[in-house]
């Protein structure tokens, strides 16, 4: 691995993303998201993508490019339905049957993220019993509460916006931009980062949000 992470652009930083690749892509309401990355994603133009993502409609982010451009084949996320009259190009593809979907609770959707990066397979939470979302998924009781046994998540790529790197990838997040960041390139084989800027001297340790052991590629796109 090199020490100095800097690419030269978002396309030379995924020129080598595969087909069938798992993608984690940040972003929370309006904040977050890779939109510089996620476009030079869909110009790379990889199939059968697995996109995990906490909303699949939400209109800030351009994952709605990946999905009209036919490259997703299954999306993980917490919000499925938009907020529009219309449906998303994702629920008419869903509707017909053409796109996969997972649909995870919230803090279940960032716990698993987590426990995919700290190396924990699997743990159990009360969250779901009862509902379709316990559907043939493992089930103990412990102190008498039920509880069911939920996957980690982990991902061959993570795309994530930050506000600033250095040459050596390690990371400062501005306000939102920490949502699902950090543990979305922790649960990553390769996490690429666009951030606003790339210093020209070693990021101080004491604003360094996520190490760049974590940071595979940094990309400077600007505000």
């Amino acid at each position: 691995m090199s020490i100095d992470k800097r690419a030269g652009s978002a396309a030379e930083a995924l020129a080598d993303v595969p087909d069938g690749a798992t993608v984690l892509i940040s972003g929370f309401g309006g904040a977050g998201f890779p939109n510089v990355l996620i476009r030079a994603l869909r110009d790379r133009a990889p199939k059968a993508l697995t996109l995990v993502v906490n909303s699949a409609t939400h209109r800030y982010s351009l994952t709605h490019e990946l999905i009209e451009a036919g490259l997703v084949r299954k999306v993980v996320c917490t919000a499925a339905r938009g907020r529009d009259n219309e449906p998303s190009p994702f629920e008419r593809l869903w509707v017909e049957g053409r796109i996969k979907l997972e649909c995870v609770p919230q803090g279940t959707f960032a716990e698993r993220i987590r426990a995919g990066g700290a190396g924990i397979p699997a743990f159990y939470t009360p969250v779901g019993v009862g509902t379709e979302l316990a559907g043939g998924k493992e089930r103990r009781t412990f102190e008498g509460r039920d509880y069911i046994l939920e996957p980690a998540i982990k991902g061959d790529l993570a795309l994530v916006r930050a506000d600033a790197a250095d040459r050596y990838g390690n990371l400062a997040f501005r306000y939102a931009q920490m949502n699902f960041g950090p543990v979305m390139a922790m649960a990553a084989r390769v996490a690429v980062a666009e951030v606003r800027a790339v210093l020209s001297e070693p990021m101080p340790h004491d604003r360094v949000q996520l190490p760049g052991t974590f940071v595979d590629r940094v990309v400077a796109v600007g505000a």
